[in-house]
């Protein structure tokens, strides 16, 4: 069914709860139709899902993702303290050596210095950053309590709304259930004439 067409008639404000066999006996019901039904959980109103097209990087993420093997992006070996290559290395070795020196020496004076920022101004950062973050809590404070009274005052429109028919809606179901029973009545009625001109017309073709 499309979720455009789809009704929901409910009345709970003058619908008395199911009992249990009566809720058990809907199950039923809705679990049979269900199996009888093609389950098309779709919408009309959404685009068909598209073929994804992912990088051959992002592929191989994903396969590591699912493999769930470790995630190896930064080697930090290169930031740990090195040894000193012995007298026997070579020059290749010595200059390799070199090199994660400078490295090292780089990464550690950045760090220094992030630190020492960190120190000065970290502090104040971090005041505004609170305040920002509360700001926004507040606002989605103030959201919710907007959205959870707008909710109540739609409950409430709708609870005078179903207990203002509630009368008229009694009546009516009354007045079906009187105009069923006369129905019925006067169904009976006609097929008890029907039976009594049937038997007549048999009493008189044996008199005949």
């Amino acid at each position: 069914m499309s979720t455009r067409s789809a009704v929901h008639e409910s009345l709970p404000y003058i619908d008395t709860e199911p009992t249990p066999d009566q809720r058990a006996a809907a199950e039923a019901l809705i679990a049979a139709e269900l199996q009888n039904s093609e389950a098309d959980t779709s919408s009309a109103s959404l685009p068909p899902l598209r073929e994804p097209n992912f990088s051959p990087l992002i592929a191989q993420e994903l396969e590591r993702v699912a493999a769930k093997k470790p995630l190896e992006a930064i080697d930090l070996k290169r930031y740990e303290e090195q040894e000193e290559p012995s007298a026997a290395a070579s020059a290749d070795e010595r200059q390799a050596a070199l090199a994660q020196a400078y490295t090292a020496n780089t990464y550690l004076t950045s760090r220094h210095t992030h630190l020492s920022l960190l120190d000065s101004f970290g502090k104040n950062a971090w005041l505004v950053g609170n305040w920002q973050t509360e700001a926004e809590l507040a606002a989605l404070e103030r959201e919710l309590a907007d959205t959870k009274r707008d909710i109540e005052l739609v409950n409430n429109a709708r609870r005078r709304a179903q207990q203002d028919i509630a009368g008229e809606l009694k009546g009516l179901e009354e007045t079906w259930k009187t105009g069923v029973g006369r129905v019925l009545e006067t169904e009976i009625a006609v097929e008890s004439l029907r039976q009594q001109v049937l038997e007549r017309r048999r009493a008189g073709v044996a008199a005949e």
